[in-house]
């Protein structure tokens, strides 16, 4: 996982995906396949947007739903 740090900049670093998959997955719900396809274009590689999705999911911002497996967006109300 690569994080921002000394060495990585930030757009080298997983967490510049996270608003390209977030806008995505804002739309319309995908298969992990669809998803990359449609994110991913020269942006990592597969092991970058699995961790993305990793953080993501462990941050309560996407979920998966079971019965399609596929993956959805939790919209959260600001308080």
């Amino acid at each position: 996982m690569r994080l921002p740090n000394k060495v990585t900049t930030y757009t080298n670093s997983i967490i510049a995906l996270f608003p390209n998959i977030l806008e995505a997955l804002e739309e319309s719900d995908m298969i992990p396949k669809e998803l990359f396809e449609q994110v991913s274009l020269g942006k990592g590689t597969m092991g970058d947007f699995l961790s993305a999705l990793d953080c993501l999911f462990a941050l309560g911002q996407i979920e998966i739903i079971e019965e399609g497996r596929v993956l959805h967006y939790v919209k959260t109300d600001s308080l």
